[in-house]
């Protein structure tokens, strides 16, 4: 009975943050991206900071991939690494492209996560730092010896144009769908990863772990509730971590100066999920993603000292 009890508060929790909280952020920002792509922004702000990104390693349509990410969800990108890859970007872009992924906060975490006193503005130039500066170490660095072959690429953005009042809503109607799917589509992750938690919870995992490690997060004044954080960061990825958060938040332990100075090392896509899933975009982008996640740990590392001084 207890077991039962825990998994329906867990669902109960998982509903209440995905279609309440989630939901309704995706829903404003996938529109907003889908009307800028169908009156043609995207392709204007793509063509214009592609050759300014190239000297890190970046091509035009990673550019977009940092757009969606930064803008839609952890999810959005997978769709442009597989387009990179069927046309015949080098194994050393989709690299750096993936490592910029990686090292970047995801949108469907940190702009829920203003409503918890995160500071979004800083945040996301603090993520967009961190991602070029992970592409530049993986593409320069750790994905050196990678290929840069490459065949002529049309990186031109394939979306719905909308001219008139039918195309704006028919833009409007997909962009909702497509927040719904992304919206249910976290529910079964993060029930099961809130189950996992509060039973490690329950046998008291956490709390001697955090009572080991109490001596050295005392010296390094660093909050011990990270450490529950980071596992479940780790575990369980970046919405699990905004679901703790939001309990913390409304039982007054998580204040704004945790929010915001732990945002670095919490708000990214390199966790067993996140990493599983978007190396499911292509055989060559799983190939690379050793380099990559070197190249993210060096964007997620300046990110989180970045956090900590200046957060």
């Amino acid at each position: 009975m207890e077991l039962i009890d825990i998994v329906l508060k867990a669902g109960r929790s998982a509903v209440e943050l995905s279609l309440f909280i989630l939901l309704p952020i995706m829903v404003v920002m996938l529109c907003l991206m889908r009307l800028l792509e169908a009156r043609g922004v995207m392709d204007w702000v793509v063509a214009r900071l592609a050759p300014v990104l190239k000297p890190v390693g970046l091509t035009g349509l990673s550019v977009f991939a940092a757009l969606q990410i930064s803008f839609v969800s952890f999810a959005a990108p997978i769709a442009t690494l597989a387009m990179m890859e069927q046309r015949g970007a080098s194994d050393r872009h989709l690299a750096a492209t993936l490592a910029m992924v990686f090292a970047m906060g995801q949108a469907n975490v940190m702009f829920p996560m203003a409503a918890l006193d995160l500071r979004l503005g800083f945040a996301l130039a603090v993520s967009l730092a961190g991602g070029l500066l992970a592409a530049a170490a993986t593409y320069y660095g750790f994905g050196r010896g990678l290929s840069g072959a490459e065949k002529p690429m049309d990186e031109t953005l394939k979306h719905p144009v909308a001219e008139d009042g039918k195309g704006i809503l028919d833009v409007i109607n997909r962009a909702g769908a497509e927040a719904f799917r992304i919206a249910v589509g976290v529910i079964p992750m993060l029930v099961l990863s809130l189950v996992a938690i509060t039973i490690l919870r329950g046998v008291g995992l956490f709390a001697w772990l955090t009572g080991l490690l109490a001596p050295l997060l005392q010296a390094a004044a660093i909050d011990p509730s990270l450490v529950l954080l980071t596992l479940t960061k780790a575990l369980a990825g970046g919405t699990a971590v905004f679901g703790l958060l939001d309990d913390m938040h409304r039982e007054g332990t998580a204040h704004a100066a945790l929010v915001n100075q732990s945002a670095g090392w919490l708000i990214h896509t390199m966790d067993v999920p996140g990493v599983a899933i978007l190396i499911s975009a292509g055989k060559r982008v799983a190939k690379v993603c050793a380099p990559a996640v070197l190249g993210g740990c060096i964007g997620i590392g300046a990110r989180t000292v970045a956090h900590v001084l200046l957060g």
